[in-house]
């Protein structure tokens, strides 16, 4: 049955089943990850994007909300080769549309190929291929969402584990996955999570033992505001980033970033450690790198298979940053050591 359409860049057509119905656009991105599609739906990285699944079945062990990492589907749409009923089921209360019964294969084939595309999306018993068309002629580019921020960080300041014992880390929310919070509180530190365009005065208030910028969606660049807190901090107080933190550091420090073909999203990118020669596999989501650091941070990691920055430091000036998501939910826990090394900065 077709009651679904979906058109990419060059005005390509594919037709598809409507599971959830609505229309929506969103540059369409795929990701690699074969379980974690909770954490993978709610993570605010996904903002403004159309997530295809390589992976084709996606549903197999159900929808539980203790896996979310925000309290909303993020991703402006949903493409898969076969969702379950449990999954499109929640997608449709979220007001999320999502397809399948579509060659989910020859869709992330043309990604590889082609890079990220802008994408329209219709669905539904009355939708055309001329509604998934408009969708698509409105698309923007992912740089044009100047204040994506906006959309994704918390809108006031919170407190996360208030009475604890430890540090005290000042969490720029960019758009971050709940799990950042999480695995710093298990350390005992106490986390204010502060909105995305956080002031001076609102750090200077807190008092941090460090400063953390989170991860989240679209262009590092369009995140000036925190750019000017590292700028202002870099040196007082140790520094640490996550992904799109990583990005957001080494523009503030005078590196330069640029947008990649088509990403690293899964949980199974291959990152090396410059320093002992180990390699971990990792959890990712980001569409935009590292061209360069600049000349006051160091690469110390890099991804196996293009060779871009996965790590930035600076043992003077105290910065740890990872373009991989540390927290690993979903993926592997190699790398959840990260969160020791940048308590331990503070500690110092």
């Amino acid at each position: 049955m077709t009651d679904a359409y979906v058109a990419i860049e060059g005005e390509r057509i594919i037709e598809a089943r409507a599971r959830s119905p609505g229309t929506a656009r969103g540059e369409i991105v795929f990701t690699t990850a074969y379980t974690g599609y909770e954490e993978s739906l709610t993570d605010p990285s996904y903002a403004e994007q159309v997530l295809t699944f390589s992976y084709p079945l996606i549903g197999n062990y159900g929808v539980r909300e203790e896996r979310f990492e925000s309290d909303n589907v993020q991703p402006n749409a949903v493409v898969s080769r076969e969702l379950t009923d449990d999954v499109a089921e929640w997608l449709e209360s979220e007001g999320v549309p999502a397809v399948d019964h579509l060659d989910s294969r020859d869709i992330v084939t043309e990604i590889r190929d082609e890079g990220a595309m802008k994408c329209g999306i219709a669905a539904g018993p009355d939708a055309t291929e001329e509604d998934a068309l408009a969708e698509l002629h409105e698309c923007k580019h992912m740089s044009d969402h100047v204040d994506i921020g906006k959309q994704v960080s918390v809108d006031e300041h919170t407190v996360a584990n208030e009475d604890g014992d430890g540090k005290t880390v000042a969490l720029v929310d960019c758009g971050a996955k709940g799990s950042i919070t999480s695995s710093l509180v298990e350390r005992d530190a106490v986390v204010h999570r502060l909105p995305y365009d956080a002031s001076e005065d609102d750090i200077e208030a807190i008092d941090p033992d460090l400063l953390f910028i989170s991860n989240g969606p679209g262009d590092p660049e369009n995140f000036e505001q925190a750019g000017e807190i590292v700028e202002e901090y870099v040196g007082d107080v140790p520094l640490a980033g996550i992904c799109l933190g990583q990005q957001v550091v080494a523009n503030a420090l005078g590196g330069r970033t640029t947008k990649m073909e088509f990403g690293h999203r899964g949980v199974n990118q291959p990152v090396r450690d410059l320093r002992t020669d180990r390699v971990v596999m990792t959890t990712q989501n980001h569409g935009y790198t590292v061209a360069d650091p600049g000349d006051e941070l160091e690469i110390t990691q890099v991804n196996v298979n293009d060779d871009t920055p996965e790590g930035l430091e600076n043992d003077e000036l105290g910065i740890i940053t990872r373009q991989y998501h540390p927290e690993a939910n979903p993926g592997p826990n190699d790398s959840l050591d990260f969160f020791d090394d940048v308590l331990a900065l503070a500690e110092e």
